[in-house]
């Protein structure tokens, strides 16, 4: 449930922030994107010290649920009130505020997503249940872009009015957002409450119940009580340092973030230009719904496919099966630049079966990387990962925002009030098709030199000696 809140995040502001900027507040397509970067710029400072203090809290609480409780309850607020700008405001104004707004509702998912990432290396040990479990999870996370990059453009047209509709729909998603949240949390405090229960029942006394509790959530993780302590009394800086360290000395860790961040700078990319492509190119605002059925529904079939595929060939190699056939697909929408039309959807939906692989695998192969990194360096750095791994993924999907912002800069976009009708350049919807066809293919094919370079294999995670 908790993937219903981050799918929300990770859609509905990438699919429609940037457009909101240019075509309902009147900002320039350049500054639209330094307000969408500036924000995935400071996750990329905030996840690190986030990823700190969960692991903080799981070794002197037994649990990461305070940090996900707080970003559970304030994002819903922060969310609406992005969308939330009042006109008079003006596009300076209104710039201002959306970046100061998003820039809160950022800080807020990060302290969910953070302790959320950091979960599942810490429930099983088992190679296959890790992708079983993250296969759900995905299978959530599909289901949710669908419901909101297809439900948010309709809430936002229901009143018919773009001030308002922009209103309604941060409202209503922000609430959903948080509910989903909410309940992974509270799944959460009722585990810490079973494992203190289950030692006290066994008489322990109060010293080994603490130490039951920390070793069952954490799955049986010997928390390296010097290091976090050091990560106290140095700070900030000692965060980093701690985040530094994470990459230099996993070699699979570097591969997969790699990897997963130039994904997430293709898949970014393209939610950002799927609404200017269903409106320039496709000429229906409301076909972005459309696109989103076309992308998700096959995705939500094909992600248990893919699990299967994972337990048969090895997690890496289907996602590099995965990772082609996107490209593939991605690259074929080219065709839009001379016949537009409803052929888009098919290419689409393809993309959309290769999609459910290229989230579901990474995911499942996340844990693995944890796990093996605590063989030869200790256990309790789950969060450490997380937070290295949330503001990566988030700074691809940030940069993907940037670019499309920089593409339609150079081509002489026209940006536009919701009041104002405006006419298109032919060379800002060739640099649209662009945005959302060439360039995603071909850092998809970058992300497979490094995803190559990845050697964590079934038997370095399963071998006797483990």
């Amino acid at each position: 449930m908790g993937s219903l809140g981050t799918g929300g995040f990770a859609t509905l502001p990438g699919l429609v922030l940037t457009y909101y900027l240019t075509d309902s507040l009147g900002v320039t397509a350049i500054l639209a994107g330094v307000i969408v970067t500036a924000a995935k710029v400071w996750d990329v400072v905030i996840d690190p010290v986030i990823g700190s203090l969960t692991d903080r809290d799981l070794a002197r609480r037994g649990t990461r649920r305070r940090l996900m409780l707080l970003g559970s309850l304030s994002l819903p607020v922060l969310f609406a009130v992005t969308f939330a700008v009042p006109p008079a405001l003006g596009p300076v104004g209104g710039a201002i505020w959306v970046l100061i707004a998003f820039l809160l509702t950022a800080t807020a998912f990060s302290l969910f997503q953070v302790p959320y990432i950091a979960l599942p290396a810490e429930l099983t040990d088992s190679y296959d249940a890790r992708t079983r479990l993250l296969t759900w999870r995905v299978v959530v996370l599909t289901f949710s872009i669908l419901l909101f990059g297809a439900g948010g453009p309709i809430l936002r047209g229901l009143t018919g009015n773009p001030t308002t509709g922009y209103l309604l729909m941060g409202v209503v998603s922000g609430v959903v957002i948080g509910v989903g949240m909410l309940i992974a949390t509270g799944a959460a405090a009722r585990s810490g409450r079973r494992t203190r229960d289950a030692a006290a029942d066994a008489g322990a006394t109060v010293a080994d119940e603490a130490e039951l509790v920390q070793e069952s959530l954490s799955g049986r993780i010997a928390h390296d009580v010097d290091t976090a302590g050091d990560v106290e009394e140095g700070g900030i800086g000692a965060t980093f340092r701690a985040a530094g360290a994470t990459l230099r000395r996993s070699q699979p860790f570097r591969a997969l973030l790699a990897t997963f961040v130039m994904q997430a700078l293709a898949t970014g990319l393209m939610l950002a230009g799927a609404q200017y492509l269903a409106t320039w190119v496709m000429r229906s605002e409301d076909a972005v719904t459309l696109l989103f059925v076309a992308l998700i529904a096959p995705a939500l079939i094909a992600a248990p496919a893919w699990g299967w595929a994972a337990r048969r060939f090895g997690k890496e190699r289907a996602f590099g099966i995965a990772s082609v056939v996107f490209a593939v697909a991605a690259l074929s929408t080219i065709g839009a630049l001379w016949s537009p039309g409803t052929w888009i959807y098919g290419a689409v939906a393809v993309a959309g079966i290769a999609y459910a692989g290229m989230q579901s695998l990474p995911m499942a192969m996340l844990p693995d990387v944890i796990a093996a990194d605590a063989v030869t360096n200790g256990r309790g750095r789950a969060g450490a990962f997380g937070g290295v791994w949330t503001a990566g993924e988030t700074t691809g999907f940030a940069l993907g925002a940037t670019i499309l912002a920089i593409v339609l800069a150079i081509t002489g976009y026209v940006s536009s009030t919701a009041a104002e009708t405006v006419t298109q350049p032919p060379a800002a919807l060739t640099g649209i098709v662009l945005s959302f066809s060439l360039v995603p293919s071909i850092l998809i094919g970058l992300s497979l030199l490094t995803l190559a370079r990845y050697r964590l294999r079934r038997d370095d995670i399963e071998s006797p000696d483990r």
